[in-house]
C-alpha cells in the first residue's frame, strides 16, 4: 500500500518496505524511543497547539497582558489556525507553488515563554514593581495549562492499579512489548525519552509487567540516582541466559514529571496517589503553589534540579553516539531547540538510524510549514533519515501497528519445523512441471 514517506532524498511509498526496514532496526545492538506530545493525545494529552489554544481561550486578561508587555506577539496571540486536514490514505499531494505563502500559526515556545516571564519576575522582585502581582497570577496560569494537559485522565491518578489495560494507552503497551521482545542474547533493554511530563509510559509497562528504571532507586523514598541507569533485570530462573527479550526499558523524562518532588535540595519521585493530592488542590484554584513537577523553561537548569536535566539529557545525546542505534520519535513537533541540536549533532554517528513519524509532513521535504530542524535534516538527504507522513498515518498508533510483532530466531525450532513438515516432491529432484 502507498504511503507519504522520504528517505535519502527520495520519496518512499511502499508500506511492505517501511514496516520491513523497522524489523530491521529492532535487531540493532540500541533502539530507542523519543515521544513528544502528540503521543499521547489519545490518552486525553494535548500538543502544543492545542494547549496554547486552550490557554488563549480560557485566560483572556492574562494573554491581553502578554502581549501588552510584549512577551508575545499578535500573531500568537491569535487563536492558532486549525492544522491542514490529512490526505486520504494513498493519496498523492499536490505540488506546492513556491508563489503562493503558506499560512502558518503562530505558536510561541512555551519554554522560551516561561522562561522569560521568570527572569521579569525575579527583577521585578527586586524592584518592588508593581507588575509582580499580574506577573505571578500569569505565570500560575501557564502552569495550570501545562499541568493540565499533562493529567490524561484523573481517574487513573486515584486507582491503585493506575490506567491498568486502559484502551487510551494500547499503543503504548503495543511498542513496549513489540521493542522488548525483539530484544536478542546480551543486547540491552530499549530506552524511552520523552518530553511529556505525564505517566503513559510509566502507566503502559506497568500494565504488562515490564520493569522502569527512570533513575530513581528506593522503595518508600526514591530518590534520584543516575547510575541506576546502568544496571538491569535478568531473569534468575532462566538457565543460562535468556533466548530472547528483556524485563525492562530505561527511561527519561528530559523535562521532568508530574509526580517529581524537590525537597531539601533532592529529587524524589512520590507515589501518583500522593502527588494528585497537590496537583488536584492546584488545578482547581485552591492554592497557587505547585511543589511538583520540573516545570518547562529554560532557567529549570540553574535550579538545584539542574544536575537532573543535565544527566538525562546527557544519556540522550551518549545513546545517539553509541555504534548501531536506532532511534524511532513519534508525537514530537521538533519544538524543544536543545533537544533539536542533540539529534542533528548525533547524525555524524554513522550508524545512527532515525526514523520520525510526523503527521504534518505531506511529502514536500521543503514546505514551509515543516518545522525548520525538519527541513535541515531532510536537506542532508542522508538514507539513514526516514520520515512518515499523512496525517493519522503517522500517529503513534500507526507506529505500534507498522513495528513487527516480535520473531524468534531459534535454530532448534527451525529444524523441527523442517523435519515435521512434508517433503515436496521437487525438493527430492522430482516431478517438475
Amino acid at each position: 500500500m502507498s504511503i507519504i514517506a522520504y528517505r535519502g532524498g527520495q520519496p518512499l511509498t511502499d508500506e511492505v518496505e517501511l514496516q520491513a526496514y523497522l524489523a530491521s532496526l529492532l535487531r540493532l545492538e540500541n533502539v530507542g524511543l523519543l515521544l513528544g506530545a502528540g503521543a499521547s493525545c489519545s490518552a486525553g494529552g494535548q500538543t502544543m497547539r492545542t494547549l496554547w489554544t486552550s490557554f488563549l481561550a480560557g485566560n483572556a486578561s492574562e494573554a491581553e497582558w502578554l502581549l501588552a508587555q510584549k512577551f508575545i506577539t499578535e500573531d500568537e496571540k491569535r487563536l492558532p489556525l486549525p492544522p491542514p486536514p490529512p490526505l486520504p490514505h494513498g493519496a498523492v499531494p499536490i505540488p506546492r507553488n513556491p508563489f503562493v505563502p503558506i499560512p502558518v500559526a503562530s505558536l510561541p515556545n512555551f519554554e522560551v515563554l516561561l522562561d522569560r516571564l521568570e527572569i521579569a519576575i525575579l527583577e521585578w522582585d527586586r524592584q518592588g514593581s508593581q507588575d509582580l502581582a499580574q506577573a505571578q497570577k500569569v505565570r500560575t496560569a501557564l502552569f495550570r495549562s501545562v499541568v493540565n494537559a499533562a493529567t490524561l485522565k484523573e481517574a487513573w491518578w486515584a486507582s491503585p492499579l493506575g490506567a491498568d489495560l486502559a484502551g487510551e494507552l494500547w499503543a503504548h503497551r503495543s511498542i513496549l512489548q513489540k521493542l522488548t521482545a525483539a530484544r536478542q542474547p546480551g543486547q540491552p533493554a530499549p530506552w524511552v525519552f520523552t518530553t511529556n511530563y505525564d505517566l503513559a509510559v510509566e502507566w503502559a509497562a506497568e500494565s504488562v509487567d515490564l520493569q522502569v528504571i527512570n533513575g530513581f532507586l528506593g522503595v518508600h523514598s526514591r530518590r534520584f540516582s543516575p547510575q541506576s541507569f546502568d544496571l538491569g533485570f535478568r531473569n534468575a530462573q532462566a538457565k543460562g541466559e535468556a533466548r530472547f527479550g528483556v524485563y525492562n526499558i530505561y527511561l527519561a523524562k528530559l523535562h521532568g514529571s508530574l509526580t517529581w518532588k524537590e525537597v531539601d535540595h533532592n529529587l524524589y519521585e512520590v507515589p501518583a496517589s500522593e502527588a494528585w493530592r497537590d496537583i488536584g488542590e492546584f488545578l482547581t484554584g485552591f492554592t497557587d503553589r505547585l511543589s511538583y513537577l520540573v516545570l518547562p523553561r529554560a532557567a529549570k537548569y540553574l535550579q538545584t534540579v539542574g544536575y537532573v536535566m543535565g544527566e538525562l539529557l546527557r544519556r540522550f545525546a551518549e545513546f545517539m553516539a553509541r555504534p548501531q542505534t536506532a532511534l524511532i520519535v513519534s508525537g514530537y513537533g521538533f519544538g524543544d531547540e536543545h533537544i533539536n541540536r542533540l539529534i542533528r549533532s548525533a547524525l555524524l554517528n554513522p550508524t545512527l538510524q532515525v526514523v520520525v513519524y510526523l503527521p504534518e509532513f505531506q511529502g514536500d521535504p521543503a514546505a514551509a510549514s515543516l518545522p525548520q530542524t525538519v527541513r535541515r535534516l531532510l536537506a542532508l538527504q542522508t538514507p539513514r533519515l526516514t520520515i512518515v507522513g499523512g496525517g493519522s498515518r503517522a500517529f503513534t498508533g500507526a507506529l505500534a501497528n507498522d513495528l513487527p510483532d516480535p520473531t524468534v530466531y531459534d535454530q532448534e525450532l527451525a529444524e523441527l519445523r523442517r523435519r515435521l513438515t512434508p517433503e515436496r516432491p521437487d525438493a527430492q529432484g522430482g516431478d517438475q512441471e
